[in-house]
């Protein structure tokens, strides 16, 4: 059960950005400044990966740290809405392992 209209629902996730993070941006000029040369979201390679170094047959995502469980045991606290939801969801991103 969705707790917004549909429209806001939409509004939400037209805002979030799947390509020129913040994280992503900052590797790509990393490895640019060390000489790396680079495709940004390639469509020829599978999974659309966020950069990927022909020369090395390389492919980087580059995925979030919240929501892979950065220092979770510290963060997971900061979630005030819709705990149970989230604890469950971002604890199975994480995998049993790593809790």
């Amino acid at each position: 059960m969705d707790v917004h209209t549909k429209e806001q629902r939409s509004k939400n996730m037209r805002a979030i950005r799947s390509t020129n993070t913040k994280m992503e941006v900052a590797l790509a000029k990393s490895l640019w400044a060390r000489g790396h040369r680079y495709r940004k979201n390639n469509k020829t390679v599978f999974g659309r990966p966020d950069l990927t170094l022909k020369k090395y047959k390389l492919a980087i995502f580059v995925d979030s740290e919240f929501f892979h469980g950065k220092d979770w045991k510290t963060t997971k606290f900061i979630i005030k809405s819709r705990r149970d939801f989230w604890w469950k969801k971002i604890e199975g991103n994480i995998g049993p392992a790593n809790r």
